[in-house]
């Protein structure tokens, strides 16, 4: 461990400090004068942290004792380390880091006494409600899911955490929609879908919609959270309901193009979603198009963000700057994106 800081009074710990929001909060933190210190995984590729003056410690959320130095000496922590999987079955190595490895950030948030926990969780974990139906707080998180690992996995970390808190911990948990945006290092499904829409001569789009939020709004809601969180809460960050065929166009608007967009029969994408993993499988390269997100997309995404507006005083910029900020940064950072086969 590299010691980059000598006062601990304001020391925060954050997991997953790499991924596309832990890079963006790891930001938002050092600007509010905070020390952060960042768990990455062991061999990471640490560009999204490039330039930060940020303390690093390598290790595994699996790894109880290994990861347990880095507490040492927290106020906060925010546990965003997690793996997400729009694959069809039940991926133990998904299970594991995303329930084992909460209640492993739980139980040394608790031995090391830090003021709060922030745990980001996922729209996901609630149960997925009809047409018509407002998705707020009140819905209860879903252990029992049928729509992937993901998304029950999530709602078991997330019941964990609630447990903790009735038993003392305090800790807050923190549900973003679709997230997009700049400082997208690993390019998430939605950055990939505005990188088609920029350099694609031709762009496929299935008629759907869904809730999505600028990451610079999420990582402000998590401090929100953090600060101002009532123990043992959830809070709902949502931004705004846009079809995928808008982002496409939004995307080629702000790129300066104007190329061809075809939709693809709702029947015929149902298909192609569930020949696509297997494909996928079979030749080792990563789909984004499997039955979870085709689904996604179909499924009932009117969310509420009234109780983080009114308790927190979280507000999201307009949909239409984020996705033209996230072309902004793409455009300038080609030569840093960490592309299939980087780690």
């Amino acid at each position: 461990m590299k010691n980059v800081f000598h006062d601990r009074s304001s020391l925060v710990v954050v997991t997953g400090a790499t991924g596309h929001i832990g890079n963006v909060l790891v930001r938002k933190l050092i600007e509010r004068g905070q020390h952060v210190r960042a768990l990455v995984l062991p061999g990471e590729n640490l560009a999204p942290l490039e330039g930060l003056k940020v303390e690093v410690v390598e290790g595994n959320v699996l790894d109880l004792e290994g990861i347990a130095p880095a507490f040492e000496g927290a106020e906060s922590v925010y546990h965003l380390a997690g793996l997400i999987s729009i694959m069809p079955g039940n991926d133990l190595t998904v299970r594991r880091v995303n329930i084992q490895g909460t209640r492993n950030i739980i139980r040394l948030s608790s031995q090391h006494h830090v003021n709060r926990l922030v745990y980001t969780s996922s729209i996901h974990a609630f149960h997925r409600m009809p047409h018509g139906i407002t998705i707020d707080e009140t819905v209860p998180f879903d252990v029992e899911h049928p729509c992937g690992v993901y998304d029950y996995s999530k709602a078991e970390a997330s019941l964990l955490v609630q447990d903790a808190a009735h038993l003392g911990l305090d800790a807050v948990i923190v549900c973003p929609t679709g997230v997009i945006g700049p400082f997208d290092f690993r390019i998430s499904d939605m950055g990939r879908l505005i990188l088609d829409a920029m350099t694609n001569r031709l762009s496929f789009y299935v008629d759907g919609a869904y809730d999505f939020i600028d990451v610079r709004d999420v990582a402000e809601g998590l401090i929100l959270a953090c600060e101002k969180g009532r123990k043992g809460e959830s809070y709902i960050l949502s931004g705004e309901q846009m079809e995928v065929k808008s982002i496409l166009r939004q995307a080629q608007v702000s790129a300066g193009r104007r190329v061809r967009i075809m939709q693809i029969p709702t029947r015929l994408a149902r298909l192609a979603a569930r020949i696509s993993p297997i494909y996928s499988r079979i030749t080792k390269t990563k789909t984004r198009f499997t039955t979870y997100a085709l689904e996604t997309v179909l499924c009932n995404s009117k969310f509420s963000c009234l109780k983080a507006r009114s308790e927190l005083g979280f507000s999201a910029r307009p949909l239409n700057t984020s996705i033209a900020d996230a072309v902004d940064w793409f455009m300038r950072n080609q030569s840093r994106l960490l592309w299939a086969g980087k780690t």
